[in-house]
């Protein structure tokens, strides 16, 4: 039994795909900054702590989505692939030497950038306890709390077990709760 029927060299099974990008908005480049740039660059600040990095962190990863767009099969999986490389090259960044010996948290002249274009959120303990986890911790955190993704997702964005996910979340909240003290901040 045939389930694809061949019209004149066109096969119905491409026709189908046809309409269903119709009835889809077509995956872009413009359309997926315009989506998903202000998650990338929040996900960006969360893991390089300064908004120099994080602006190169940012065009890095839409560089690539450039050079892999064809690939991407719905916004939901570019919203995926584009967590998921955004967290790739934030751990390439903290893979270099110089990276892993350096802490910038004292230069304030580094926090502000050339332009001052994307300026920090107002200073909020919980924002400035997050940036001081390390980065397993600060992923997970940030994935949950601030992008609202569900534990299988992180699992899933952070090719990590669920159960590990889970454990990092405590962690990370026991974390939280040392580093904020008595700020006036009961639940994390």
């Amino acid at each position: 039994m045939q389930l694809f029927m061949d019209y004149g060299g066109i096969k119905s099974k491409d026709l189908i795909g046809e309409i269903c990008m119709a009835n889809e908005e077509r995956i872009t480049a413009d359309g997926a900054i315009d989506r998903y740039a202000d998650m990338v660059y929040r996900l960006a600040l969360s893991q390089m702590r300064n908004t120099v990095d994080a602006d190169d962190l940012f065009q890095e990863v839409f560089v690539r989505l450039v050079n892999h767009i064809q690939d991407l099969e719905s916004w939901e999986h570019v919203k995926a692939w584009l967590i998921r490389v955004t967290i790739n090259c934030a751990k390439k960044y903290y893979g270099q030497y110089w990276n892993k010996n350096v802490d910038y948290m004292d230069a304030p002249e580094r926090m502000a950038g050339d332009n001052g274009a994307y300026e920090l959120p107002e200073e909020h303990p919980v924002r400035e306890a997050v940036h001081k986890l390390p980065p397993k911790y600060r992923v997970v955190i940030h994935l949950y709390y601030f992008e609202e993704r569900t534990i299988a997702e992180i699992a899933q964005l952070t090719e990590q077990k669920e159960s590990t996910v889970k454990s990092q979340l405590r962690r990370g909240r026991e974390m939280l709760k040392k580093l904020l003290g008595n700020n006036g901040i009961d639940s994390v």
